[in-house]
């Protein structure tokens, strides 16, 4: 039996053994290079160790069948035979190290991806350290910035409101929960008359008249956080009243409890002295109206009575009873028709004349008719005469019996005990008046006469000695005039102090160029 050569075998080791060298130095060429282009990638690194122990592998295992080959060919048996078991044994080291490296790749890939996301998180909190820290530069480099404009933006809030505060003429103030007073615009301490020195001794106890409406302030507060228009009234520092319009507003703290309140007050009392006069002015108007009719209604049966009374007088001599019956009737005639004469000047219906005229002048002619009836009296007479008074617009006549008739109210108020009595003119540039101010230091009008003291007919005096028509007659005049009439009693000397006695004050336009012709003209 022929033996078959093995010439293809060998020849096919030695071809296979090359090329197992070949591939496994390209396979570690290539690994090499990407793990090179990609040094962080761990695939990659691991990869070229495991190329690199399969071609450490592949030379020791190519090499000895290369060798083994070449020896067997020219006949170094016997060689071969000594380098086998060396061949063999770096054979099966390379083998473990390999295995060795396959064995720990599923590790290492866990372990890479592991670190891959410790790696992810790590970068994305650097991301969110990095966008932190951006922020902060920027709010860093803005701070400052917005710091200004924050401030500005509050001084201009400030601004406003201390401006509302302070500009405000209405009384603005801030008082705690138990009502002492913590803060008050000037406005509020001008129209109290206190000072900032004693605002902390106020409190809305001290400054209300009636102690009722502190706690109504308070309650209505915490009922409803707001209080509108409460009609209130106030103690001033000279201890006058006067009339305020309140609307406050509860400040609260963060749990809702109230810490105090806010304010503002309008004074309303010249508002009901405006009422008051306007309600006297419609009431006067009406009493004109009537008194004007009646006297009409009256004149008449008067001149008939007066007619015949005299007519009746002829036909009895003087001396006897029916004749001095008749003068007595002729005289009460004539004195119910002066009467009625008032009640028509009062309700303006008989005629006036218009002149210039110099209220001066005016003043001198009654005080020199007036001053030795008073001296009798002993009252002492004292008259101011403006300098640059302005003139004035009227009828002279109707003007002196004003000033007479206060005159004479005057004299009755200090016949008993005598006095002073004061008539003094002045000038109002802003308001353009000429002021008249007739003074006594008499015994005074009670205040609850006051509101009546121009009404037809009203007297405090005794029967006979007045027909309570002399202020009407003056109260119609003056405003015949375009004028008012005002009295005060007891006398206020302005520094929060009174007098015994009563001041009139008469208010009169002065004469304007426009102004005197329309008067003339009327």
């Amino acid at each position: 039996m022929r033996s078959l050569s093995l010439l293809p075998a060998i020849g096919l080791d030695i071809v296979g053994s090359a090329a197992n060298i070949v591939f496994s130095f390209l396979a570690l060429h290539y690994a090499r290079m990407l793990s090179r282009r990609q040094p962080d990638n761990f695939v990659w690194g691991y990869l070229f160790y495991v190329t690199f122990a399969i071609a450490a592998f592949t030379i020791s295992r190519a090499v000895g069948h290369l060798v083994k080959q070449f020896l067997l060919i020219g006949g170094g048996d016997r060689i071969w035979h000594a380098l086998s078991p060396f061949s063999g044994g770096f054979n099966t080291l390379f083998m473990i190290s390999v295995a060795a490296v396959m064995i720990f790749y599923h590790k290492g890939v866990q372990a890479y991806e592991a670190l891959e996301q410790e790696a992810g998180k790590l970068k994305d909190a650097n991301s969110d350290l990095a966008a932190a820290a951006s922020q902060l530069r920027d709010l860093n480099q803005n701070l400052e910035h917005k710091v200004e404009e924050r401030t500005e933006e509050l001084s201009r809030s400030e601004r406003k409101f201390r401006h509302l505060f302070t500009a405000s003429k209405d009384m603005v103030f801030f008082c705690e929960a138990g009502g002492r007073l913590v803060d008050m615009n000037d406005s509020g301490f001008e129209m109290l008359g206190y000072s900032r020195d004693d605002a902390k001794s106020l409190s809305l106890a001290v400054l209300f008249a009636d102690a009722t409406m502190v706690e109504t302030y308070h309650r209505r507060l915490a009922l409803d956080g707001y209080i509108k228009d409460l009609n209130v009234e106030m103690n001033r520092k000279d201890g006058s009243v006067i009339s305020v319009l309140l609307s406050a507003t509860a400040l609260l703290e963060d749990n809702g409890r109230m810490s105090g309140s806010e304010a503002i007050a309008k004074d309303l009392t010249k508002v009901k002295v405006m009422l008051e006069q306007l309600a006297s002015s419609e009431k006067m108007a009406s009493i004109g109206q009537m008194a004007a009719g009646v006297a009409h209604e009256i004149n008449t049966p008067l001149g008939i009575i007066l007619g015949y009374t005299q007519l009746l007088m002829d036909d009895f001599p003087e001396g006897s009873e029916q004749h001095e019956s008749l003068r007595v009737i002729e005289r009460q005639t004539r004195a119910s028709r002066k009467i009625v004469a008032d009640l028509l000047k009062f309700s303006r219906q008989s005629g006036s004349t218009r002149e210039d005229l110099d209220i001066n002048e005016i003043l001198s002619d009654v005080m020199a008719v007036t001053e030795h009836t008073l001296s009798l009296s002993h009252i002492d007479t004292h008259l101011e005469r403006y300098p640059d008074v302005p003139r004035i617009i009227g009828d002279a006549e109707k003007l002196r019996q004003v000033f007479v008739n206060l005159i004479n109210n005057a004299h009755h108020a200090m016949q008993e005990q005598g006095g002073h009595l004061f008539l003094r003119s002045s000038y109002d540039p802003q308001q353009e008046m000429v002021r008249v101010e007739v003074r006594d230091t008499g015994c005074g009008i009670p205040e609850r006469h006051q509101p009546r003291i121009f009404d037809p007919f009203f007297t405090t005096k005794p029967v006979g000695q007045g027909t309570g028509l002399g202020l009407s007659v003056s109260y119609g005049i003056v405003h015949e005039h375009g004028g008012t009439i005002s009295v005060q009693s007891p006398v206020a000397d302005g520094q929060g102090t009174t007098a015994a006695g009563t001041r009139f004050i008469i208010s009169l336009p002065a004469a304007g160029p426009q102004q005197g012709a329309d008067l003339i003209k009327s």
